[in-house]
């Protein structure tokens, strides 16, 4: 197995949380109470139950490094998500920043921000 890292992310509600996240192609890969690993081909989002979170305070975030960062915009898009740059949920459409990436976001029902960049 290759080392690797998951985010640990906050959800208000799992069934939320899962259905919102199934919409763009993640699937369920472990649930029980405390605990929620959704998996979409080699990404995994880890999820912990945090129902006080006010999502107009959260600064949760993490990065999803993507091989087809334009297609996954467009998955988003098509799953209903809003393009707009503000409330939540929401996705901004990846733009060339000056670091040579392409890097878009997606903002989840929490208002966790997910970096959306393009591999190099």
């Amino acid at each position: 197995m290759v080392d690797r890292a998951t985010p640990n992310l906050p959800s208000r509600d799992f069934e939320t949380t899962a259905a919102f996240f199934a919409a763009v192609g993640f699937t369920t890969a472990y649930r029980d109470p405390g605990w929620m690993i959704l998996a979409r081909g080699d990404v995994a989002l880890e999820f912990f139950p945090h129902a006080e979170l006010d999502p107009k305070s959260s600064a949760f975030s993490c990065c999803l490094r993507l091989d087809d960062v334009d297609g996954f915009f467009e998955t988003c898009l098509a799953a209903g998500i809003p393009e707009s740059t503000t409330g939540w949920p929401r996705v901004h459409r990846p733009v060339l920043e000056d670091s040579g990436l392409r890097i878009g976001a997606l903002v989840d029902p929490d208002c966790t921000l997910l970096r959306l960049i393009q591999n190099p």
